[in-house]
C-alpha cells in the first residue's frame, strides 16, 4: 500500500517553484532516505507531505488522503521533525511536551503513559524536565524536540536532519526509534546530509535535485 503517492506536483514558495513536478511513491513500512545538495527541495518536500503546502499543480496521496483537500486530516496523522525546534523558550520541558501530546490529540487516559515513555527514551531526567526551554543546551533542546515528536506516534514519520545537535548516544537513540517505528508499522522518510548513518538504515534512496526527482537507488537496509 503506497503511504505517499505524489504525481507531478508543483509546490511554490513565495512564488518561486521548490517543487517542479515530484513523481515519488513511498510505501509502508518503508524508511526512504532523501538527499541531494542544498537547495533541492528537501525540506519542501518534507513539509508537503506534512500538509503544511497547498500544490500548486499535480496530484498527491498522503496515508489515502488528498495533498489539495484534506490537509487538516494528513497533519493529525503525520510527524514532522524540522530544523526548528517547535519548542516554547519559556516552557519547560514537561510542559512543552505536556501542551503537544494534548494538542496532537492523545486520548487523556493515554497522555501520563506517553509522556513518560517519551521521556524515558530521549534520557530527559527529572533535573532537565523542569528545566525551561531558553536554558537548555542545543543537543537537549532536540532531545527534547524528539520526545515532542514521538509521542504522538505518527503513521507517517519526516525527518529533517534528525540527527543534528546530538552526541553520538543521541544519534543511536534515533537510529533505534526509526527502526522501532517501522517494526510498530509507520513508514519513514529522512532527510538527512549524514549520509552514512542514514544510508545503513534505509530501504531506499531517492536523489532530489532541482525540485524533481533525479534518482532512486536501493538503500543499505534492503
Amino acid at each position: 500500500m503506497s503511504v505517499v503517492k505524489l504525481d507531478g506536483l508543483v509546490a511554490l514558495l513565495e512564488g518561486f517553484p521548490a517543487l517542479t513536478g515530484v513523481d515519488l511513491s513511498v510505501d509502508a513500512g518503508e524508511i526512504v532516505f532523501v538527499k541531494g545538495p542544498n537547495g533541492a527541495g528537501k525540506t519542501t518536500l518534507l513539509h508537503l507531505c506534512a500538509g503544511l503546502i497547498q500544490p500548486k499543480d499535480g496530484t498527491g496521496l498522503i496515508l489515502g488522503h488528498d495533498l489539495s483537500s484534506e490537509r487538516t486530516a494528513i497533519r493529525k496523522r503525520v510527524g514532522l521533525l524540522s530544523h526548528s525546534s517547535g519548542l516554547y523558550r519559556d516552557l519547560t520541558v514537561l510542559e512543552n511536551i505536556t501542551f503537544w501530546t494534548q494538542i496532537a490529540g492523545v486520548e487523556q487516559s493515554e497522555i501520563d503513559s506517553r509522556i513518560s515513555w517519551a521521556l524515558e527514551r530521549m534520557e530527559l531526567d527529572n533535573k532537565l524536565q523542569n528545566q525551561k526551554v531558553r536554558s537548555l543546551s542545543v543537543g537537549q533542546k532536540r532531545r527534547t524536540s524528539l520526545a515532542v515528536f514521538i509521542v504522538r506516534r505518527p503513521d507517517l514519520w519526516l525527518m529533517d536532519e534528525p540527527h543534528a545537535g546530538l552526541d553520538q548516544e543521541g544519534r543511536q537513540v534515533v537510529d533505534d526509534l526509526i527502526e522501532e517505528s517501522v517494526g510498530a508499522g509507520a513508514t519513514v522518510i529522512v532527510a538527512s546530509h549524514d549520509l552514512e548513518r542514514v544510508l545503513n538504515l534505509s530501504t531506499r534512496v531517492v536523489t532530489l535535485s532541482g525540485g524533481a526527482v533525479v534518482g532512486v537507488d536501493h538503500g543499505g537496509n534492503k
